[in-house]
């Protein structure tokens, strides 16, 4: 593998944040304190973030930790909103089965909406397949 970022890690899920934050790379660079063309080589995978740059975009809202690993940092409770918070409780009454359906429904209009995002971000064993 060498010194150089797979398209499929740590580049393209750094894209994938910034397009989700809907910046450009001349943007997104100035917040990390790079030139458009050292992001351009971040996302390619020809060079790889300093954690200083990394710092800095999380304090914009980068979840940093998907970034560099592939998962997703956990959702503290605190940073849901009323809606998101009223949501997971009415969830976590319901029984085993009707949260499967829920689960299901969700990735798949999820999947609609942004197929790309979702597919990097959901892990295998995380969706029961649809049993008919």
């Amino acid at each position: 593998m060498g010194s150089y970022i797979q398209m499929s890690g740590i580049g393209l899920r750094l894209r994938q944040e910034r397009e989700r934050l809907g910046l450009s790379q001349k943007i997104f660079g100035e917040i990390g304190g790079v030139e458009a063309n050292a992001q351009g080589k971040y996302e390619n995978g020809d060079r790889a973030p300093k954690a200083d740059y990394l710092s800095r975009v999380a304090a914009r809202g980068v979840d940093v930790l998907y970034v560099l690993t592939g998962s997703p940092a956990p959702t503290l409770i605190d940073n849901l909103s009323q809606i998101e918070e009223k949501v997971l409780i009415s969830y976590r009454v319901l029984h085993k089965e009707d949260q499967d359906a829920i689960r299901r429904l969700t990735v798949t209009l999820a999947e609609l909406s942004a197929p790309q995002l979702v597919k990097e971000r959901r892990d295998p064993e995380e969706v029961e397949p649809v049993k008919e």
